[in-house]
């Protein structure tokens, strides 16, 4: 099951510095990073508060970072253009919130970004069987959505194999991304079971400079533990 794609590195701006994004974004950019993560949440879907179009409108500006935005927020439909406007490069949203998920992954492509769906832990994969050729992504949330710092459910590392193998019986090329508990101690684990894109927060931004924690993952995920 192993990945031969370089991992992409998606580092939660949910554990970074709220008075100080810009700055963040920029050091991310400086340090190699190529994808950032935006956790959308309403404080309905999930049990949180974060950010909203205007504040992503508002760092667009000045980076160039690939904008990797995760809608955890009930009836994304009606925000889907207010996001991709403010700079959205790929909009995730959750099955579990949809109630016509093809209709929704639809208009965010047609919106221009790139669209995705993530699944709650207990969420099974089947929902995607019919919708999974149409997806850029898919993002597996190993903890249940709403905080930051959370462990790895390991029930989720046999979900990431299924997903992998069902991706390759639809020979497509979607991606799969991991969001939760993600440590450079269980990134080779990940990545062998066919993960794509690593989602990390306090992991991530609690171990500065931020380029030699983006090459410690980089290095875990080759299985370079020296």
């Amino acid at each position: 099951m192993q990945n031969s794609k370089p991992v992409i590195m998606s580092p939660s701006l949910l554990s970074a510095d709220f008075t100080r994004l810009g700055e963040e974004l920029d050091k991310l950019e400086k340090a190699g990073v190529s994808w950032v993560h935006w956790d959308i949440m309403d404080g309905a879907f999930v049990p949180n508060i974060t950010f909203g179009p205007p504040v992503i409108k508002a760092c667009r500006k000045n980076s160039g970072l690939f904008f990797d935005v995760h809608l955890m927020i009930e009836k994304p439909d009606k925000y889907l253009k207010d996001f991709v406007e403010a700079g959205a490069d790929l909009l995730c949203v959750h099955a579990e919130a949809c109630v016509h998920l093809e209709r929704t992954v639809s208009r965010i492509a047609e919106l221009g970004a790139k669209p995705a769906v993530s699944l709650n832990p207990h969420t099974p994969l089947s929902v995607l069987e019919y919708i999974l050729p149409q997806l850029h992504m898919v993002l597996i949330m190993s903890v249940n959505p709403g905080f930051g710092g959370q462990k790895f459910i390991p029930f989720s590392m046999q979900k990431i194999s299924r997903l992998k193998s069902m991706i390759r019986e639809h020979k497509t090329d979607v991606l799969i991304q991991v969001d939760g508990g993600v440590t450079p101690d269980n990134t080779y684990e990940l990545v062998q079971n066919g993960a794509d894109v690593l989602v990390s927060g306090s992991a991530f931004f609690g171990f500065p400079p931020y380029d030699q924690r983006l090459k410690t993952f980089e290095h875990a995920a080759a299985g370079d533990v020296s």
